[in-house]
């Protein structure tokens, strides 16, 4: 009992597992209830992803665009902010990386770092105006980033069908220079959509590390975080960290969406709805503590089990909208911090037993 309290309290990693396991037996209840096999189907589903080459490269496709946003998501919330916003930011990075690639003419790799760049600007900019709101007029970024979710949405659709191309539902195919493929992870992985944007997310996991624990400015931010009056009264200045903080956050929900547009899908459609990345980011950072590690193993989990959901439906018949409740039920064990209150619980038996 000792040793569990013990690692309950040193580690997130023993809530983030049993949230994990309740979300799965969440699922596999659902199942039953509908009439499936939920052995079939979780057999299906954590098969799929191992299963071949092909599969192991969209399986980290799938894996790195949910590291950066959980990465945004989680630098946010290390200085206190709840970014909502990753999603729009994720789109503003998508349609200004589709812009350059189209607008401009560059030479190969150049082209891609430029739109990646400037993708990632983009979405730090984006962050910019919420920032400066919570920063100096006290608006909740709660609100401010729900509404600049919806100005990206309908501003990337006012410009895919007003300018970017000729009253058509997608843009054209952006140019083989601006493409973040790289020939040999495609053979590696047996012509998967696999690209360099993995590569990209594990350093910005890693310059997150540096940042955060290895310099002042990332102190600040997680000082602000923790108490924002005791930063003010230390010499902090609280302003500046909320709007870098939201900026850096910003910029790489931008990457996000950048590298995803460069690497995998290489045109802009009209968007019917959000796609939900950004909102997934969410779940990949509480699930990972806010840590970059634990956001890179959160980003796995998700990974695996959105790729692996698809296959589940052809294979067990089960709907993919079992693991969104999946998700969901493993978000809500982790916010309602399930393992602490069972330790608890556990706790206050043993000593009513030894009063007795």
């Amino acid at each position: 009992m000792n040793l569990f309290v013990r690692a309950n309290r040193q580690s997130p990693l023993v809530l983030a597992i049993v949230s994990v396991l309740l979300g799965m037996l969440v699922g596999a209840i659902l199942m039953v209830l509908a009439g499936y096999d939920p052995v079939r189907a979780y057999s299906a589903l954590f098969r799929t992803p191992f299963t071949q080459s092909f599969d192991i490269g969209e399986t980290i496709r799938t894996i790195s665009p949910l590291i950066m946003t959980g990465l945004a998501v989680a630098i946010a919330f290390r200085t206190g902010l709840f970014n909502i916003g990753a999603e729009g930011q994720y789109i503003i990075g998508q349609l200004v990386a589709v812009i350059v690639a189209l607008k401009l003419s560059l030479p190969p790799v150049l082209h891609a770092l430029v739109a990646m760049i400037l993708g990632g600007l983009a979405g730090a900019l984006w962050a910019l105006l919420p920032g400066i709101l919570k920063a100096t007029r006290g608006v909740h970024e709660v609100i401010s980033t729900i509404m600049m979710n919806f100005l990206a949405f309908y501003l990337s659709n006012f410009l895919v069908r007003s300018w970017l191309s000729s009253g058509a539902d997608s843009t054209p195919m952006i140019p083989e220079s601006a493409s973040i493929r790289w020939n040999v992870l495609t053979d590696v992985f047996a012509n998967s959509r696999i690209h360099l944007g993995i590569i990209i997310a594990l350093l910005l996991a890693l310059f997150m590390h540096w940042l955060l624990w290895r310099t002042t400015v990332g102190f600040e931010f997680r000082a602000v975080g923790l108490n924002p009056h005791a930063s003010e009264y230390a010499g902090m200045s609280v302003r500046r960290s909320i709007i870098l903080s939201m900026m850096i956050s910003g910029s790489f929900a931008g990457l996000a969406g950048a590298t995803e547009m460069l690497g995998t899908d290489e045109y802009l459609t009209i968007l019917t709805f959000f796609n939900g990345l950004g909102f997934d980011g969410i779940a990949v950072a509480l699930l990972g503590g806010n840590t970059p590690l634990g956001v890179i193993l959160a980003a796995v989990l998700f990974g695996i089990l959105t790729y692996g959901g698809g296959t589940m439906q052809f294979e067990a018949n089960v709907p993919f909208e079992v693991i969104r409740v999946v998700f969901a039920a493993i978000i809500l064990f982790v916010a309602a911090n399930v393992t602490g209150w069972i330790v608890e619980r556990f706790r206050r038996e043993r000593r009513v037993k030894e009063d007795a």
